[in-house]
Order: structure tokens, then C-alpha cells, then sequence
């Protein structure tokens, strides 16, 4: 019997109430208990009933696969919130009725299910996480900075992303080499945005931070793959010593995904990538 179903039991027995089902090793404080030495009145049962009923009723599942780096994001996010979370594993080659059901649009991951609604779009997901636990703001109160933190997460998608793995890792030769300068462009718009910074978002990891955290772990293996250097200490200093920062916090560095793995998928990737375009 957990912790809670003895406190619980201890209150309703001095204070004439039922006893409550609990979660087997749930603490005191995670019921929101408020059991004084020495007894407890019907008003203290009633607040842990009412603590329990909150806790019962935040059920929240992520839909992911083990090596998008669209769902780092929003596991990030929940570790940094402390929100407790399921993981449900998805093969994208045979998604599951649950994945078609929550995300029937784009029938994609990452999705968030909380207490049953599905929220879709890793950085819709992020706000929502954002708005719905309010410890540890991961978007800035002002409202320009807020929006400042938007563009460039959305930068990072549409740009850098794009530019790196939609175009240098995947191409050869002098195409590779035109690819190359765009990303070199890109790059050195977060080089200048971290200028006085050691994250995005100041002092700590906020939502740009997570936004472009793939770049900390990503990179690397990409130019493991193609064998070339995207970003320098010499070229992007700042930018360096970022990934390095993030990639070295205990939440972040704790959820990365095997690298072996990613090694393995990302060659497979890249060498179907180059034979589909040689054969064209």
C-alpha cells in the first residue's frame, strides 16, 4: 500500500470519511495533503480527494518515434516542466489506429495527448505546454521577445534545417558545395542572435533553445555521414559553445537517442538519397 492510501486511510478514520484508491508510492505532497501531526479533520480529507482527483485527471501520452528530433522538443519540454508523461513508440511505416485517430491531418508525430485531447505540430505542442504548466516559462512575458522567440524557432525550420539536411547532406560536387554557402549564411544568423547570450533564451534553455536543440546532437552525425564540417569553433564560435552548453544539460543530455542508431539510419538515408538522384 503507497504512502498516500495510508495518510489518506489515517484522515478519513479521524475524520469519518471513505477511504480513497491511491497510486501505489505517491507522496503526500504529490496529493496535495495537508495531514497534521496528530489527525486530521474532514476538511484535510476532503483537500486530499480534491488533490488526488487533480492528479488522476492529468493523463498526458506522447506519440513519437525514437529518433525524430521533432519530439526531443516536447520531451525536452515536459523534463523541464517535471510533467509526468507516457511514451507510445510509433513505426511510421505501420502507424497505429491510435496515431490515425489523434492526428487524422497529417497522420504525424510528435502528438500530445492530454486528458484525452490530442494537440499536433511540435511547436503548437511546445505553447501548449507552455500555457497549460506554467513553471519554468520556456516563452518570455514581452510580448516582442515572444514573438522574436517564435521567428526564430520558425527560422530554424525553414532555414537552417532545410538548407543543412534538405541540402548539403543530401547533395555531392558543386551542388553541395552552392548548398553549403546558403547553410554558412543561415548559421551565421543564430551565430549573431547568441551574441552576449549563453542560450537563446538568456541564462537558461528556453523555447528557441529546444526549437534548434537538434543542432547539438544532429550535426555532428550528419557530418559524421558525409564527412564534412557545418559548423566550426574557428567559423561559429558561439554557436559551437551553445550546442556544447545544451547538449551538457542533465535533461537534455539524458534523452538524446542512441548514436550508433542514428549513424546507421542517417548513411541509409543519404546513400538513398544520392542513388535516387543519380538514377534520375
Amino acid at each position: 500500500m503507497g504512502s498516500v492510501v495510508v495518510g489518506v486511510r489515517a484522515a478519513c478514520d479521524a475524520g469519518g470519511g471513505e477511504v480513497l484508491a491511491m497510486k501505489a508510492g505517491s507522496s503526500l505532497e504529490d496529493a496535495g495533503l495537508a495531514i497534521h501531526e496528530g489527525g486530521a479533520t474532514s476538511t484535510g480529507v476532503v483537500g486530499a480527494a480534491r488533490g488526488y482527483q487533480n492528479i488522476m485527471a492529468e493523463e498526458v501520452k506522447l506519440f513519437r518515434t525514437w529518433s525524430t528530433p521533432f519530439a526531443l522538443r516536447i520531451v525536452w519540454a515536459l523534463k523541464i516542466k517535471g510533467v509526468e508523461y507516457e511514451t507510445i513508440f510509433e513505426d511510421l511505416y505501420n502507424k497505429s489506429p491510435s496515431l490515425l485517430q489523434y492526428n487524422p491531418a497529417h497522420k504525424k508525430v510528435p502528438v500530445l495527448v492530454h486528458n484525452g485531447k490530442p494537440i499536433s505540430e511540435s511547436y503548437v505542442i511546445l505553447e501548449y505546454i507552455d500555457e497549460t504548466w506554467k513553471e519554468t516559462p520556456l516563452l518570455p512575458e514581452d510580448p516582442y521577445e515572444r514573438a522574436m522567440a517564435r521567428f526564430w524557432a520558425k527560422f530554424g525550420d525553414d532555414k537552417v534545417f532545410t538548407s543543412i539536411f534538405g541540402g548539403v547532406f543530401v547533395k555531392e560536387g558543386k551542388e553541395q558545395e552552392e548548398a553549403m554557402v546558403e547553410a554558412m549564411e543561415n548559421l551565421q544568423f543564430l551565430e549573431e542572435e547568441l551574441r552576449g547570450k549563453k542560450f537563446f533564451g538568456g541564462e537558461r534553455i528556453g523555447f528557441v533553445d529546444l526549437a534548434l536543440g537538434w543542432l547539438a546532437n544532429l550535426i555532428s552525425i550528419l557530418e559524421d555521414v558525409a564527412g564534412l564540417k557545418i559548423v566550426g569553433e574557428d567559423k561559429f564560435p558561439l554557436l559551437s559553445a551553445w550546442m556544447k552548453d545544451f547538449a551538457d544539460s542533465p535533461i537534455i543530455k539524458d534523452n538524446w537517442p542512441p548514436r550508433d542508431k542514428m549513424i546507421a539510419k542517417f548513411q541509409a538515408l543519404r546513400d538513398a538519397k544520392l542513388a535516387a538522384a543519380a538514377s534520375k
